[in-house]
């Protein structure tokens, strides 16, 4: 099979249900794309591994939206990844990028699991539909958990959808020797239980504490069935049917929900694409003060400015900014 036929299989996003669970999700598979992200910035292993599922993360729910507006997850922590930010601008764009610090990561141990390069801080998730409509933000404390777990707790927490998440990120290698290449992809598929009745949705409450001597216990809280079974098979998929680029999303459904019945819908493509332009950055540079501006000017005397996103670099001569008139 072609790798020019299985690229076309990469990059889009599949919306699913499974009906007679009252289960919908979408399936996501990233190849070229993932690629030229990680491979841009050139992270260390452990760091793209990390970039990746929260990639993953922002497209399964930033193709959600059904209106033109951004999506972007955002950690702050005290681990060696200090800052992870996924920018997702509906209907199909996405960049991302990765702060570390060299020390924090090289003190860890090579298998280190994403979480442990993460540490203690929180993930936010904010929903920009633009000036006209006010901004939705939503936080989730970060504690040494994994993206998936984080996933799980915010929408338990803020949704209160009943909701599993599967996120995969690994490299493959094809050729042999020195002509072998080196190329990372990335999987993840979400689902979530939407029943009529919303009773039927409901879930565990969440712990109270230390209850008062006397309190009467909690009754024991029993899923539904239907949601079981949907949360179950999700459970078993396996890394590898996430990143093989020989298995379709179409077939990793069947495979997981043909008993019950899945309905696909039309795929979603997305696309690595960056908001920045020459005109954004001079834009930017004007809302410095001439002062500010002027000690940007470096020794060839333009400023430099590096996007963090794309790693684009910009020369920006002095008069574009309003310098030249300057005594």
């Amino acid at each position: 099979m072609s790798t020019q036929f299985l690229a076309h299989r990469d990059d889009r996003v599949i919306p699913f249900a499974v009906e007679a669970l009252d289960a919908r999700g979408r399936v996501v598979r990233l190849g070229e794309l993932i690629d030229r992200v990680l491979e841009r910035h050139a992270y260390p292993a452990p760091v793209s591994r990390l970039v990746g599922e929260i990639v993953v993360l922002a497209v399964l729910l930033g193709t959600s939206l059904k209106f033109e507006g951004r999506f972007q997850l955002q950690t702050r922590t005290d681990g060696a990844v200090d800052m992870l930010v996924v920018d997702f601008e509906a209907p199909d764009r996405v960049r991302a990028y990765a702060r570390f610090d060299a020390d924090k990561l090289a003190a860890l141990p090579e298998d280190a699991r994403p979480e442990q390069l993460l540490g203690r801080g929180h993930l936010a998730l904010t929903i920009d539909q633009g000036s006209d409509m006010s901004r939705y933000q939503g936080i989730v404390a970060l504690e040494g958990q994994s993206i998936e777990e984080a996933a799980h707790q915010y929408f338990r927490q803020s949704e209160q959808i009943p909701t599993r998440v599967r996120i995969a990120v690994g490299e493959t290698v094809t050729g042999l020797g020195d002509a072998s290449r080196h190329a990372w992809r990335a999987g993840g598929l979400i689902v979530q239980f939407l029943p009529t009745s919303p009773e039927r949705q409901r879930q565990a409450d969440l712990h109270p504490g230390d209850a008062p001597e006397g309190a009467a216990e909690a009754k024991p809280f029993m899923e539904d069935d239907a949601w079981v079974e949907a949360r179950s098979l999700v459970e078993t998929i396996e890394d590898h049917e996430l990143l093989d680029p020989t298995l379709t999303s179409e077939e990793l459904l069947y495979r997981l929900f043909h008993e019950r019945g899945v309905r696909v819908f039309e795929a979603q493509p997305v696309v690595e694409r960056c908001r920045c332009s020459r005109e954004r950055i001079v834009a930017m540079l004007s809302r410095f003060t001439a002062d500010e501006r002027r000690d940007m000017v470096g020794d060839d005397g333009r400023i430099g400015i590096t996007c963090e996103f794309c790693s684009t670099h910009y020369h920006v001569e002095p008069g574009e900014v309003g310098l030249d008139d300057e005594a």
